[in-house]
């Protein structure tokens, strides 16, 4: 799939490892777990091959976030996105990496 990024500090995360905004601080162990699950999403030929791979813990959300699916970097954190099918291959764009904890405020 091709995956873009909504937001700069997304893309700079995947191709960086840090970011230059002190706002997105994350943990190494998460940026590596981010990057290799963006990989994943890469490497995905289309959104049905992500169902079998449990870990991921793959869902499309519901309610205020319609339209916009997840999967899991690890128990603390996920990755919204949304899906745009394209006649040559699905379009995938990360809008967030979210700690659990804080996602039902």
């Amino acid at each position: 799939m091709v995956v873009s990024f909504e937001k700069e500090y997304l893309k700079e995360l995947y191709e960086n490892g840090k970011v230059k905004n002190k706002k997105y601080r994350f943990q190494p162990e998460v940026i590596l777990k981010y990057k290799r699950r963006i990989d994943t999403l890469i490497n995905a030929s289309n959104i049905e091959s992500l169902l079998p791979i449990v870990s991921l813990n793959y869902e499309v959300l519901r309610g205020d976030k319609k339209g916009i699916s997840s999967i899991r970097v690890d128990k603390r954190y996920r990755i919204e996105f949304f899906v745009s099918e394209t006649e040559e291959e699905p379009v995938l764009t990360v809008c967030n990496i979210l700690e659990l904890s804080n996602h039902y405020k």
